[in-house]
């Protein structure tokens, strides 16, 4: 990139809205190309996964399955009695554990070059030139935006006070819910809906939809939701009306059922656009989708032809954190080099909703010309010794019996989920992970059904295997 001339202001050869995950990675990533980076955020409070999502939900989580643990020991020979759930300890634990995942977020802050930090706001004054806050502006070579995303509060439930909730309000409750309900079956909904419903908590998942978490195939997500409406009541297929009452909220829904009912207390979890609000995108001049989101390119991140780049969340495509780190990078890096873009890599999709069994997609899911393969873990060896032998794993193939993908609600759901996601991007064959070691007794056993049935239908070759010696289900 030619050195830019001074000019009144800032001046930088890269220019980064927002210091989340993605923004951090793509000032990272154009500093190490050799540009001069200029990171503004308005208040630098570390990303959203320590702050308001991966990290409280998993620490929250991690509480109710200590209970939920307690309450099935009996099935061991195993009898502590019932768990006595300390609302405020555990609420307490969630926030301090939280406030030390955004410390160590932003200890990585300290080591930014001086003046790289711009506590501000920023707006397009033109395509990259930025007005900031504090009345400074800055002429930049390119701009990459990484302002993430905000709850979103459909326009009913705004202005009915702080007992309606989002995954950015719900972890500074001083003590657990008398009651919940939950508005939107994503997984934000569903892993909040579990975990206070194993705590305690009353909770009904409301959701217009009859689909739970963006499950694909009939068998998991039948299975997700058997697993679910063991710990909360689902409200499937129906609209809702929420109104102010004495002593909470009240939803009125219709639809499949109808019904009302009165909340302490309304989590609202019905989506996270892209925060773009008060970027004034019309003075960068780039196209916007139907959303208002700037369309761009996912193999370089770049906005049109323009030296605008939008990484992480903002761009409303990928919206994981391990996305939103390679987003980043990809974002960063072409935005030193611009008007040299390359195509980043990009690995195969992949979610992980941490329900009990959690609940993974991995790459492409059924469809023509995909051969399936199909495994339960309702008689799964490993399952069974634990008392959790419940669900179902699909592996979807090509007619060459390569992976492509998997679906997959069952125990152990997030490691075997890496494993598969793995072999999708390695390229390998349902024959080839069949030769593969298989500890004995281990969930990982239980992949090999479908492995095994992909390789008839593809005519594989079967390694001659035949599991002597395991117990029906390994």
């Amino acid at each position: 990139m030619p050195p830019m001339t001074d000019r009144p202001g800032l001046t930088c050869d890269v220019a980064v809205i927002g210091a989340g995950t993605a923004g951090l990675a793509a000032e990272r990533a154009a500093r190490k190309a050799g540009a001069r980076t200029l990171l503004i955020d308005p208040e630098f409070r570390g990303t959203l996964c320590a702050n308001t999502g991966c990290m409280p939900s998993k620490l929250l989580i991690a509480a109710a399955h200590a209970a939920h643990a307690s309450r099935r020991a009996p099935v061991f020979g195993v009898r502590p009695g019932d768990p006595v759930i300390d609302g405020p300890a555990v609420m307490a634990r969630v926030r301090a554990e939280r406030d030390r995942f955004v410390a160590f977020t932003r200890e990585g802050l300290d080591d930014l070059p001086q003046g790289t930090m711009i506590r501000a706001r920023a707006r397009f004054v033109a395509p990259t030139r930025l007005a900031l806050s504090d009345g400074r502006q800055v002429q930049a070579g390119a701009v990459v935006i990484a302002t993430g995303s905000t709850a979103l509060v459909p326009g009913p439930f705004r202005d009915l006070g702080p007992r309606i909730l989002t995954n950015e309000t719900v972890f500074e409750l001083p003590d657990l819910p008398a009651s919940l309900a939950v508005i939107g079956g994503g997984p934000i909904g569903l892993e909040l809906a579990q975990a206070m419903g194993r705590l305690g908590v009353p909770v009904t998942l409301f959701d217009q939809g009859d689909r739970l978490g963006k499950a694909r195939g009939d068998a998991v997500h039948d299975a997700l939701r058997t697993a679910v409406a063991r710990d909360i009541t689902l409200c499937l297929g129906v609209k809702t009306t929420p109104e102010p009452a004495d002593d909470g909220i009240r939803i009125r829904w219709s639809g499949a059922s109808q019904g009302a009912q009165v909340f302490s207390h309304v989590l609202v979890a019905t989506g996270r656009p892209p925060n773009l609000e008060g970027l004034d995108l019309a003075a960068s001049g780039l196209a916007l989708d139907d959303h208002g989101t700037p369309v761009f390119d996912r193999l370089t991140m770049q906005c049109g032809d323009a030296a605008i780049f939008i990484a992480g969340d903002a761009d409303a495509d990928a919206t994981l954190l391990h996305e939103a780190s390679t987003e980043g990078a990809i974002a960063g890096r072409n935005a030193a080099t611009h008007p040299d873009v390359t195509p980043g890599t990009r690995s195969p999709a992949f979610a992980l909703t941490f329900t009990d069994p959690p609940l993974a997609s991995v790459g492409a899911g059924p469809g023509d010309g995909v051969i399936c393969g199909h495994s339960d873990y309702g008689n799964q060896g490993r399952a069974r010794t634990e008392a959790r032998a419940e669900g179902v794993m699909t592996i979807h193939a090509d007619a060459q019996g390569r992976l492509i993908g998997a679906d997959l609600c069952c125990p152990g759901a997030e490691h075997l989920a890496h494993l598969l996601a793995w072999a999708v991007q390695s390229g390998a064959t349902a024959s080839g992970l069949l030769e593969m070691p298989f500890y004995h007794p281990t969930l990982e056993e239980g992949m090999k059904a479908a492995l095994r049935q992909i390789c008839r239908e593809t005519r594989q070759p079967e390694p001659d295997s035949r599991d002597f010696g395991q117990a029906p289900g390994a």
